[in-house]
């Protein structure tokens, strides 16, 4: 009996990190988030990861517990977060992808006040960089059918507790050490792994819309 609790924790996390990592993906992301981080000092950088991999957690952790009924409560659909969220990651794509030169990283000790910090560390860096439409989605999808009874409600959510925290510390290890890993690339190479990844981005903003517009036009059909 605890045997086969203990092997449905287990399961249930890993299908968590599963689940959410490939979306996430801390270290695709990474190029990105050291574009958009380049006013930071080297002592602000390390801060910033955590304030990230922070929201990460909270907001995955939401949406893996109460998104499916928060949703539900205001009326608004998987498919309608996947078009707003889908159309805001293509935009930020689209602005690193056609801004001229990607700036370097900065070592200037410039401080950007905490509240700005703040700010910036949940949009865009966390939502919809980190944490996007698909993220959200998946989530919302792990949690949407609870079990019935106390103890395996309770085991379950631990065990997505678990799974999400891997999750942010991958993210915060990965946006940590950006700058160190890109660094071998060179200005060269991380420029145009920038781009890559920029390109990228938009067309996963693009993917995000599409599935969101698939599945109101399969509502549409399937009502006639």
């Amino acid at each position: 009996m605890l045997l086969d609790e203990l092997r449905h924790f287990v399961s249930t996390a890993l299908i968590a990190v599963g689940a959410l990592l490939p979306i996430v993906d801390p270290l695709g992301s990474a190029p990105i988030y050291l574009a958009m981080t380049t006013t930071l000092s080297p002592a602000e950088r390390p801060r910033m990861a955590k304030l990230v991999a922070i929201n990460s957690f909270l907001l995955l952790l939401v949406s893996v517990l109460v998104g499916a009924y928060v949703l539900d409560f205001f009326g608004v659909s998987v498919p309608a977060v996947q078009l707003a969220g889908g159309f805001i990651v293509a935009a930020i794509g689209w602005s690193l992808l056609i801004t001229p030169t990607a700036p370097a990283v900065s070592d200037r000790a410039e401080t950007a006040g905490s509240e700005p910090m703040n700010q910036r560390a949940f949009y865009p860096l966390t939502m919809p960089l980190t944490v996007g439409p698909g993220a959200v989605s998946a989530a919302v999808t792990l949690g949407a059918d609870p079990p019935r009874g106390l103890r395996p409600l309770v085991a379950t959510a631990l065990a997505h507790i678990v799974g999400v925290f891997i999750i942010a510390v991958t993210v915060y290890f990965c946006y940590r050490y950006a700058a160190r890993i890109l660094g071998r690339l060179g200005a060269v190479g991380t420029n145009v792994l920038i781009r890559l990844s920029a390109f990228i981005l938009v067309c996963i903003g693009v993917q995000i819309m599409w599935n969101g517009m698939s599945a109101f036009l399969g509502e549409v059909f399937r009502a006639r």
